[in-house]
């Protein structure tokens, strides 16, 4: 299919062939026939991708803090190639789109049919593309005599609506609309449909026409000077009860005019992007309220919501993004007396194919413009997912043919990049969710094929081993899918999320000619193995200490998703029990932990306690708590009367018998992820697994019974482990 991408780096936009999605569990795969070009958000995104590096650093001071954090703590190196990999990735443009509804996903059985027509939200889900897999939450059906056109501005009046709302006009209130762009002019239109009387403000006589077309009550030239005389006659000199700033302007002057021409104890709102520096003395004299409206509202930008379909209870938000949607696509009707009017606000319309040519229009302004309508072909040929980039590779002495699943920040930044570099690496498919990303990825990587289906991967013969970089939640199911097909496998940790998880990874390997191994890269990094060479040459008992600087995951955070991440314990713990074990060289007999209190109901403060059967003994201690530019990790281990530590990858100190030996690193850490990589494609070519597959299992078991002492508060003893944790 044909998509619309932009890229992060250099901002430039191109009509692209990617894989089309599939639906999946409760969506529907839309077929697109109409999308909205929002020319202020739009412009906005490919604006800030052109930018130059400097601009991107003074628009965005927040991201520069947390670069020269990482440079502190990983090194010029790591920061480089994490940087890197997120400005090469490939941005899709559009949140505002109609379309046909082409096939159901599993529980929405009824609830929609095909053929149906549908308007969807969301950016990276309704985007400018032929094809789009949408979520519950952020589509809802349209009314018969509504067409697609005009329902693809649903979106867009969903967030004038939503600001409207916020404002609460009832009956007989002067609402002012700062601004005669769409946003505006939807607003307008339902402060009308509330009742209000409406003014809107704007220095474009075009547009102010358009305004009065729509029905407001008056409208203000602002280049005809100061508006304050003209509000205050109409209201008998009392102001407006509310003010939207629907203004796209760098300047705060929005903000003066809206506390020249509010009344006491009014309401600000701020629906569009502008300076947002206010004048004190007038907003403190009036004690105006400054609102700041969310997007489509209650469900924006809560994963919960739009991607797991969670619902709000009714009587506590009746009004969520999905209900203003629906509301809107409704008000849109010909049928009813008092419509929302969105035909006159469509300036332009273009075939899907021209894309670019109105992106020019929309940035660079080359002609008046307002609504800009992307119009699609109904007659596309039926979603292919799969593209070929190039010739299939086939298998040959000392290669190794792999495909992968994922591409995700981690996986372009470590994983694939390594497998890139081996030459013994014939890379086949890659399988990502998104057609965007996987196209992209393909390409960067040099993949024969981009794909969003998996069953590419599991049918082909010719690919012998995979790396699995997908969301924690899906690592063993595909792990167990992909040894009964008889492929090697390389999973990024955790192995699995729970015991029965973990039952069922070592049942399909037990039954399977193939291997698998996890990404643990610290047994291949360069200071570890080191370590380990220390501890081997040593006699007795060892006491290993890790102290893991973690910082806190941000709210918005994936691994705080109970179903993708499923916390830090699992997905990050388990690192550290696996190092743990490999530094010792002996099984882990008991485990014990306890953790501070939870944050949002996430573990994030752990002090974990280690037996092994050989009576050495290991403590882990893993926070939030610290600051980020400080050491991330710090490693000791003591035996025989000596002590060897490895201070965050970049320092490694041994001290025995009086002497002290250190070794630095100052461009980069090398915590082992190629190391592990290479180690992996010469399994796949000898036959043999490059990491012993029950020390896997075990460090895995370890990690799970970490939550098992949390819940049941005691030591767990391993020997004794059952499937329940008990």
């Amino acid at each position: 299919m044909k998509q619309v991408i932009q890229n992060a780096k250099g901002g430039k936009l191109r009509l692209k062939n990617v894989p089309a999605p599939g639906v999946s569990s409760r969506s529907v795969l839309v077929r697109t026939e109409a999308s909205l070009i929002s020319s202020g958000t739009e412009r906005q995104m490919v604006g800030f991708a052109q930018s130059s590096m400097i601009e991107k650093a003074r628009a965005r001071p927040d991201l520069v803090k947390k670069v020269v954090d990482k440079v502190r703590r990983d090194g010029p190196m790591a920061t480089f190639k994490s940087v890197t990999a997120r400005l090469d990735e490939p941005l899709p443009l559009g949140y505002s789109s109609a379309g046909r509804v082409i096939e159901v996903g599993p529980g929405l059985e009824g609830v929609y049919k095909v053929g149906q027509l549908v308007a969807c939200a969301g950016i990276a889900i309704a985007n400018h593309a032929e094809y789009n897999v949408v979520p519950e939450n952020l589509v809802v059906p349209v009314p018969e005599d509504v067409t697609a056109e005009q329902a693809c501005f649903s979106t867009l009046s969903s967030i004038a609506l939503h600001s409207v709302r916020l404002i609460s006009p009832v009956l007989g209130d002067v609402v002012a609309v700062l601004g005669a762009g769409l946003v505006g002019l939807l607003a307008a239109q339902f402060a009308k449909l509330h009742g209000a009387r409406v003014i809107v403000l704007d220095f474009n006589k075009g547009r102010l026409a358009l305004a009065k077309s729509l029905g407001v009550d008056m409208t203000i030239d602002l280049s005809a000077g100061d508006p304050v005389e003209s509000v205050l006659d109409v209201t008998r000199g009392i102001g407006c009860d509310a003010v939207l700033v629907a203004a796209a302007t760098k300047t705060s002057e929005p903000f003066q005019t809206a506390a020249d021409i509010a009344r006491d104890r009014a309401k600000v709102c701020l629906v569009g992007i502008t300076g947002t520096e206010f004048p004190y003395r007038p907003y403190m004299q009036k004690e105006l309220s400054i609102l700041v409206s969310r997007s489509y509202g209650p469900g924006r930008y809560d994963r919960d919501y739009e991607n797991k379909h969670v619902k709000y209870p009714l009587g506590y938000v009746r009004w969520t993004e999905n209900e203003n949607l629906r509301e809107c696509a409704r008000l849109m009707s010909p049928s009813l007396s008092s419509r929302l009017d969105v035909d006159q606000l469509i300036s332009h319309r273009f075939a899907f194919s021209e894309s670019e040519k109105a992106y020019d229009l929309v940035l660079n302004g080359t002609e008046p413009h307002l609504g800009v309508v992307l119009k699609y072909d109904s007659t596309d040929p039926a979603p292919t997912r799969a593209l070929v980039l190039h010739d299939a590779p086939k298998a040959a002495a000392g290669k190794a043919v792999i495909g992968a699943v994922g591409a995700g920040s981690f996986g372009k930044t470590m994983i694939l990049p390594a497998l890139k570099d081996d030459k013994r690496a014939e890379l086949s498919t890659l399988v990502t969710s998104r057609g965007v990303s996987s196209e992209g990825s393909a390409g960067r990587f040099d993949f024969a094929k981009a794909s969003t289906d998996l069953d590419d991967l599991l049918n082909d013969a010719a690919t012998s081993a995979v790396v699995i970089t997908t969301p924690h939640a899906t690592h063993a199911s595909m792990v167990a899918k992909f040894l009964k097909a008889g492929k090697n496998v390389f999973v990024e940790k955790p192995l699995a999320l729970t015991h029965e998880e973990l039952e069922a990874v070592v049942e399909a390997r037990s039954s399977s000619p193939a291997f698998f191994t996890v990404g643990f890269n610290r047994r291949f990094a360069p200071y570890v193995i080191e370590a380990q060479n220390f501890m081997k040459s040593k006699q007795g008992r060892a006491v290993v200490s890790i102290r893991v600087n973690a910082g806190q995951l941000p709210p918005e955070s994936w691994q705080r998703d109970a179903e993708e991440g499923n916390g830090r314990i699992l997905g990050e713990l388990c690192h550290f029990i696996d190092l743990a074990m490999f530094l010792v060289g002996s099984p882990i007999e008991q485990v014990s932990a306890t953790s501070g209190t939870a944050a949002r109901g996430l573990c994030e403060d752990v002090s974990t306690s280690l037996v092994f059967a050989d009576g050495s003994l290991a403590t882990i201690i893993y926070t939030a708590l610290g600051d980020t530019s400080f050491s991330k990790e710090l490693i000791e281990c003591y035996k025989g009367g000596a002590v060897c530590s490895i201070d965050n990858f970049r320092e490694l100190l041994v001290v025995a018998n009086g002497k002290q030996v250190t070794k630095k690193t100052t461009m980069s850490q090398d915590k082992g992820h190629n190391a592990q990589i290479a180690a992996f494609v010469s399994g796949v070519i000898s036959g043999q697994a490059p990491v012993d597959e029950q020390s896997l299992v075990d460090s895995s078991a370890a990690t799970l019974a970490v939550l098992d002492s949390l819940r049941l508060g005691r030591p767990i003893d391993l020997s004794t482990l059952t499937g329940d944790g008990d």
